[in-house]
């Protein structure tokens, strides 16, 4: 599946595999959206699968936008992404507020 691009003035929805086998077809038009205005809103809800290759891609976008002053949300992180910012441990390199749902936070882990 394919990254589908839905334009809702200011706003973006991803959906399918951000993975290194799309990064390279979607980098390109990301890039040319955040140079059309200062904030941009990513909703990550429909990503199914998110690799390495695809968190780069995030984390490029999050660089532009804070070079040129503008500014990066996302939003609605899909339990794949949320998997790997927690990998990661770059939440805060995002800056964003992530919604943990009770079944991604219950993964059988006790405090």
């Amino acid at each position: 599946m394919a990254i589908e691009f839905t334009d809702d003035g200011g706003a973006l929805r991803l959906s399918g595999e951000l993975t290194i086998y799309h990064a390279a077809e979607i980098k390109q038009p990301l890039l040319t959206m955040l140079q059309a205005g200062n904030e941009l809103e990513i909703d990550l809800s429909g990503i199914s699968e998110i690799d390495t290759a695809g968190f780069q891609l995030l984390m490029l976008a999050k660089r532009e936008t804070d070079r040129t002053g503008g500014n990066l949300r996302l939003t609605s992180h899909s339990p794949a992404v949320l998997e790997l910012i927690e990998l990661y441990n770059l939440a805060g390199f995002f800056g964003d507020p992530l919604v943990i749902t009770a079944a991604h936070g219950a993964g059988g882990r006790s405090s």
